[in-house]
């Protein structure tokens, strides 16, 4: 009940607060509304992120032991640190994506993006379908990371295989034989992480000069491959296939009417990549009045607090600029709020400004299909033909 229904159901069947359980019956409390879940995710001291990253599914020994070969580990690290550890490794991430080394990547990624458009626009004159996620949104964010911390030249295809990978196997329900086959691919890419940490220069370079642990630094680019590009990907996907259904829209961006900062941001609100994000209660407390026991594993519906009626003027409608539509909790709140954020709209409205005349004149052929996944969306493909 927890992994699509947040597309499905109508913001009128959900309470403020709910509790639910999920598909191997463990239970969680449903934070919907933005005020409720932006408190919790502004007092860590109240809800910790310790689970952040914990397996949805319970992962069987055969899983465990793949992944303890490969010597795989997560320790706090960045999204699952609550500890005194996290400002100093969340200030050199964020001194690698600073926002003027962000902006320096702009024209180089606006040429490459306006490369791969004409030769998509040449095909689609031919008359030939193309994938707008596979073929123009799906390694551009992970293209413009590697240039920002200095990542190895791993193969493209592998990186993006590890990073899906990996938010199958830690936010999908799962059974067992998909679990120790993801297992595999995950444990096998974190070797190569590990090896590049010991010697890689860049961000890897200065946690290993303020004098982190070897799997503090694994545990931080392994973070990174996913959220710092992963979602972006996923995000340029969503945001294209709900641009094609804004005629109105696109015909603004064409005229100068709408501006392009604007519909990133009413993109994130409205098609954001991650859906939910999870806390703990670290001890017993209320939440809009609901009693909360230490322990409890607390969902917040990220997605659903985007369309808050309290929050903006018109929750479902696509309106770039609308009262409302830069509170979105997209990139979350407090002192965990993505350290990427600017990179990722950066990228977006690159994305947006070069591709807005293509989309306007395209039909769609295979929207973007999402699986069950309580956190991602990681949309497969977005087919479109003139």
């Amino acid at each position: 009940m927890l992994f699509r229904s947040w597309e499905q159901a109508p913001q009128a069947r959900w309470p403020d607060v709910a509790p639910v359980a999920d598909h191997v019956g463990v239970e969680h409390l449903l934070v919907t509304r933005h005020a409720l879940v932006r408190q919790v995710l502004t007092d860590p001291g109240t809800y910790r992120p310790d689970n952040a990253l914990d397996a949805v599914t319970p992962m069987p020994v055969a899983a465990l032991r793949v992944l303890a070969a490969h010597r795989f580990r997560l320790p706090p690290t960045l999204a699952n640190n609550g500890g005194a550890s996290h400002p100093e490794i969340r200030a050199l991430v964020a001194d690698a994506l600073h926002p003027t080394r962000v902006a320096a990547q702009r024209d180089w990624l606006a040429a490459l993006v306006r490369r791969r458009v004409a030769d998509l626009s040449v095909r689609l004159d031919a008359g030939e379908p193309v994938d707008l996620h596979a073929e123009l949104a799906a390694d551009l964010p992970l293209l413009v990371l590697a240039r920002l911390v200095e990542l190895p030249d791993a193969p493209v295809a592998a990186v993006k295989g590890f990073a899906r990978a990996a938010l199958e196997l830690f936010w999908a329900p799962l059974d067992a034989d998909r679990q120790q086959t993801l297992a595999t691919e995950v444990g096998l890419f974190h070797q190569l992480l590990r090896d590049f940490a010991a010697t890689g220069g860049g961000l890897a370079g200065s946690l290993r000069a303020a004098g982190h642990s070897p799997d503090v630094l694994v545990g931080a680019l392994f973070f990174l491959l996913v959220a710092g590009q992963e979602t972006t990907s996923q995000f340029l996907t969503l945001l294209m296939h709900r641009l094609t259904g804004e005629p109105a829209i696109l015909a603004g961006l064409r005229n100068g009417s709408v501006a392009v900062a604007d519909v990133v941001e009413e993109g994130l609100r409205l098609e954001p990549p991650i859906v939910t994000w999870r806390r703990i209660a670290a001890v017993d407390t209320t939440l809009g009045g609901t009693p909360v026991a230490a322990g409890t594993s607390v969902v917040l519906w990220l997605a659903r607090a985007g369309r808050d009626p309290v929050t903006v003027d018109s929750p479902d409608e696509f309106r770039p600029g609308q009262r409302g539509s830069r509170r979105h909790l997209a990139f979350g709140a407090g002192v965990h709020r993505c350290v990427g954020d600017q990179l990722a709209r950066m990228e977006a409205a690159t994305v947006v400004a070069e591709v807005a005349p293509l989309l306007a004149g395209v039909r769609v052929v295979r929207p973007p299909r999402c699986p069950d996944n309580l956190t991602f969306r990681m949309p497969d493909a977005f087919v479109v033909r003139r």
